[in-house]
């Protein structure tokens, strides 16, 4: 049995893409809104808890985002294993281009901000965002949102505090994003360039300086999510080979390779 409980915002459908759960693992997994000014940059407040029956994966697909993380309750190991969670510290999750497996022990309760791809900078300092990609490390918590508040307070608390630090950024990367999400990752560089007159090597140079991957690589992680999307609501039988020339893939084998890829899985287990 899954028990979700969340409140819809406008990337609802990342939801399934980031927490994966087999049918044998419970999971309590709620996320909420955040203040209506912080909506551009923040996607999510989320808590994600294990249950009562013991040790549980959970597996984590890439979404182009970065978030904090704080744990407030047991243990939880991450990185297949090799990178612990600890008990009341504070973490801070790149963009990751793979997925990622947690797992959850019954006391695990994790508190997360899911920033909007390149929301981050609105924020923190991004100028070594790239450096983060598919990391996890500690943060820093002198500059992270305190624990007990986020605890005692939760949204209200986490909406004074970013709303407090907000700076949006000279540069903004959103209306870029925006129109790759809209096309479903069917965009070429070049031609996102030229729409919004800049060159090639500027996009990379500002996806890699705000999001920490190239734009080409967004692009890809959209067009896997788009795609993957239509295999979970494939509510006409659709082949395939048929949802793949929809979503941009050469056949049915080069979409297979990137669901494989993004989640370690092929696109039957969905």
């Amino acid at each position: 049995m899954l028990l979700f409980t969340f409140i819809l915002c406008p990337f609802t459908f990342l939801l399934f893409c980031i927490f994966e759960y087999p049918p044998e693992i419970e999971m309590i997994y709620q996320q909420f809104d955040p203040h209506p000014a912080l909506m551009p940059y923040i996607d999510a407040y989320w808590i994600a808890k294990g249950d009562s029956s013991g040790p549980n994966t959970e597996r984590i697909l890439p979404d182009g985002c970065i978030d904090i993380i704080l744990n407030s309750g047991a243990d939880c190991l991450t990185e297949e294993n090799t990178y612990l969670l600890a008990n009341r510290k504070t973490y801070l999750i790149g963009t990751m281009t793979r997925f990622k497996e947690n797992l959850m022990n019954s006391g695990t309760n994790l508190i997360g901000i899911r920033f909007k791809p390149a929301g981050f900078s609105a924020f923190y300092d991004h100028s070594s965002v790239y450096k983060l990609t598919d990391e996890t490390i500690e943060f820093n918590q002198k500059v992270a949102p305190d624990l007990e508040n986020t605890v005692e307070y939760f949204t209200a608390y986490l909406d004074h505090f970013f709303l407090k630090i907000l700076s949006k950024p000279k540069r903004s990367l959103a209306p870029l994003i925006t129109d790759i999400q809209d096309r479903h990752g069917q965009i070429s560089v070049n031609t996102l360039a030229d729409k919004y007159f800049t060159t090639v090597r500027q996009l990379q140079r500002h996806f890699n300086e705000y999001l920490g991957i190239s734009p080409k690589e967004f692009i890809n992680l959209v067009r896997y999510q788009s795609a993957l999307d239509k295999i979970r609501n494939n509510t006409t039988n659709k082949s395939l080979a048929e949802i793949a020339f929809e979503s941009g893939y050469y056949d049915h084998s080069h979409l297979t390779n990137e669901i494989k890829k993004y989640t370690g899985t092929p696109p039957a287990a969905f």
